[in-house]
């Protein structure tokens, strides 16, 4: 029959079939199928995103309760793997930490870090290290901290006056936005000593960094997908990485201005110094183990700013909101204070280590409500962990959240009950600490990863807390009280997890006369 098969032709593709069949089975017995951890069947191109919906960490929970604690997910077209419990984290990022190194590269992240010369999300190598030892030695290290105390103190006391002039006159106050604004201008000023406009364009441009960041980008995680800009997300992103360049270029050429002058007058570096001074000593040194380029200091300025602001801020308003909410652990926490520091001066950071209470209620909040509930990996080898194999190029959601809610872990996990972590106590729930080395408890990581700021936040956060407590009653608007049976514990959406709705209160003065604050 005219365009049929002819003879020869038959013949030929049998054989290619035949070859076709060989080869593939062949290849599959040469590259079986990995033996993967447990998930959800996938659906074809989105894989199972359509099971995921904000807030990430509380879908990946849901997950995780029906099919075990380390689960097999497909993001789009990216292999991925929850944890959810502590045996499982530790042998992932303890057993296998160096495997999981990395962070896996984003768009929003590699725009904002000038593609990894940051640090938060540099690949794990030579600078890393180096980036890591500064931060340990002198970025971050208890000496810097403590010369840079008194700009902590200066906006702790500015926060206080705000409150005390809307205490004056009974108003409510935002205590979300207060909070905030406190402590990004603590991170703005330790970081590069800056103005009161400078503080103010910074807060905007970390909150629109934060936003783009924490924004599902279709692109990096669907491959057909991957050089489209469907959403507009790329067109923001480098806006708003113009913007922070522009904005750390002026505030560099200040600091390199200031320091000429200084030389010029012969005056000596005995002063303190801020995180930029530090940065801009190393990259002029020419003894140094390796060079810190121009992008090196902004991308690490930006890490500073992103990691250190809102995360400190969300977890006070976490802590008071459940102080406001459990009256006898607050009446408890205030006479702690009330015992050690009296009521004729402000607490300070030296009282710190005389209120282990307190210590414990910031314990108990970053276990129910850690500002950041995942923590993200990308593995670079292939492990087995578990009796599974998670293949290379996987990335890795550790549920910070959800190990915090473990009832295998956690007697009466939802209940907020600092006493399980104050001394003494026998089933040793108060020698857990927060560190990376207790894998109950990681709401700042583990491993080589684990935050380096962990000094800097305590300091902020309790010293916040406690003078919150020490200097103020708390007034919660009615209504809110009647709706809910006390106040809204709901989280809210973002990279940081705030309070769904703004804590607001009417502050009362308990300490008369008012100590006086500093300028």
């Amino acid at each position: 029959m005219e365009g049929g098969l002819t003879s020869s032709t038959l013949p030929f593709l049998i054989s290619l079939a035949l070859i076709l069949l060989i080869k593939a089975i062949f290849f599959k017995a040469k590259h079986p199928k990995p033996h993967l951890p447990p998930g959800p069947r996938p659906i074809p191109i989105v894989g199972h995103l359509h099971l995921l919906r904000p807030p990430l960490h509380q879908s990946f929970h849901k997950l995780t309760s029906r099919h075990g604690p380390l689960i097999h997910l497909l993001l789009g077209s990216t292999p991925a793997v929850v944890a959810s419990s502590p045996d499982t984290v530790r042998e992932l990022l303890k057993t296998h930490d160096l495997a999981f190194a990395n962070r896996p590269q984003y768009t929003a992240v590699r725009r904002f870090a000038y593609d990894s010369a940051g640090f938060a999300f540099a690949p794990y190598g030579p600078y890393w290290k180096f980036m890591k030892r500064l931060c340990m030695s002198e970025l971050l290290g208890g000496r810097t901290v403590d010369q840079l105390s008194p700009v902590r103190r200066t906006e702790l006391h500015a926060l206080l006056r705000t409150l005390l002039h809307k205490a004056r006159s009974s108003n409510p106050v935002d205590i979300s936005w207060e909070l905030i604004k406190m402590t990004n201008n603590v991170i703005t000023r330790m970081t590069a000593s800056s103005t009161t406009s400078d503080t103010e364009e910074a807060r905007k441009l970390v909150k629109q960094v934060a936003e783009l960041v924490g924004v599902f980008n279709l692109s990096d995680y669907i491959g057909i997908f991957r050089n489209l800009d469907l959403q507009g997300l790329n067109k923001r992103i480098n806006v708003v990485h113009e913007r922070f360049d522009a904005f750390m270029e002026r505030i560099i050429k200040e600091k390199e201005e200031i320091r000429k002058r200084r030389k010029e007058r012969g005056e000596g570096d005995n002063g303190v110094k801020d995180l930029l001074d530090i940065m801009l000593d190393v990259s002029e040194d020419e003894n140094a183990d390796m060079k810190l380029t121009r992008e090196n200091i902004k991308g690490f300025a930006l890490d500073i700013f992103t990691a250190g602001s809102d995360s400190s801020a969300a977890t006070v308003e976490w802590a008071l909101a459940e102080l406001i909410n459990h009256p006898c652990i607050l009446r408890k926490l205030r006479e702690e204070i009330d015992k050690a520091v009296g009521k004729d001066r402000l607490v300070r950071e030296s009282d710190i280590p005389n209120l282990p209470y307190l210590y414990a209620v910031v314990k108990e909040t970053l276990r129910l409500h850690p500002a950041a509930p995942l923590a993200i990996r990308v593995s670079d080898k292939e492990v087995k962990v578990g009796g599974y194999e998670i293949p290379a190029n996987t990335s890795l959601f550790v549920n910070v959240w959800s190990i915090g809610r473990d009832p295998n872990c956690w007697k009466d996990p939802l209940e907020f009950r600092p006493e399980r972590f104050a001394a003494p106590r026998e089933d040793g729930l108060s020698s857990i600490d927060f560190r990376g080395q207790h894998f109950e408890l990681l709401p700042f990581g583990s491993g080589r990863r684990v935050c380096p700021g962990i000094s800097l936040a305590l300091q902020v956060i309790q010293l916040t807390l406690a003078a919150l407590v020490h200097c103020f009653e708390w007034k919660v608007d009615g209504k809110e009280e009647e709706r809910s049976g006390g106040l809204d514990m709901s989280e809210g959406i973002g990279m940081v997890i705030l309070r769904a709705q703004p804590l607001v209160c009417v502050p009362v003065a308990r300490l008369d006369p008012f100590p006086p604050l500093d300028p």
